[in-house]
């Protein structure tokens, strides 16, 4: 094994779910190099929201989908505000969170699907608790994902 393949097997470990741009930056490598390193490595692709995420093998499909959508800011304080104060309404968690409606119902759609979230009796709940949280640990916001959700989250505030 290589050096460089060696670096991005070991960012892939301590970040599972990094995609490529973030690999390229991270590392300073380049795109091609990457994905040539990326195919000859024991490491599971999977499409997830519209990019492909990395991650060491051992992870199951929801722990997987869980990864990406936590690597969001807006997405992982969601989660962390209802673990943190249990179940709340949709306006509850949005005033918690500090986002519009309409950006936690976006949020709140590709949780759902995921499994991360769920509504019972009109609350918002986290039906895997332990588990989540666990995996919120391990999620880490790449700055240009930092970036959109704070940027989203400046809009939300000018229009409210």
């Amino acid at each position: 094994m290589t050096s460089t393949r060696d670096r991005i097997a070991a960012r892939i470990r301590s970040d599972p779910g990094i995609h490529v741009n973030a690999l390229v930056r991270d590392l300073d490598l380049a795109p091609g190099q990457v994905q040539y390193h990326l195919r000859r490595l024991d490491v599971v692709g999977d499409e997830q929201f519209g990019r492909t995420h990395y991650y060491p093998p051992g992870y199951d499909a929801w722990e997987r989908a869980a990864l990406a959508l936590l690597r969001r800011e807006t997405a992982a304080d969601i989660v962390a505000v209802l673990l943190d104060e249990g179940p709340l309404t949709a306006t509850e968690t949005a005033d918690r969170v500090g986002i519009a409606a309409s950006t936690l119902s976006w949020h709140r759609g590709r949780l759902a699907e995921a499994g991360l979230l769920a509504s019972e009796d009109g609350r918002l709940v986290v039906p895997e608790p332990e588990r989540t949280a666990a995996l919120l640990d391990r999620a880490d916001p790449s700055i240009p994902e930092r970036l959109v959700d704070r940027f989203t989250r400046l809009v939300d505030d000018l229009l409210d």
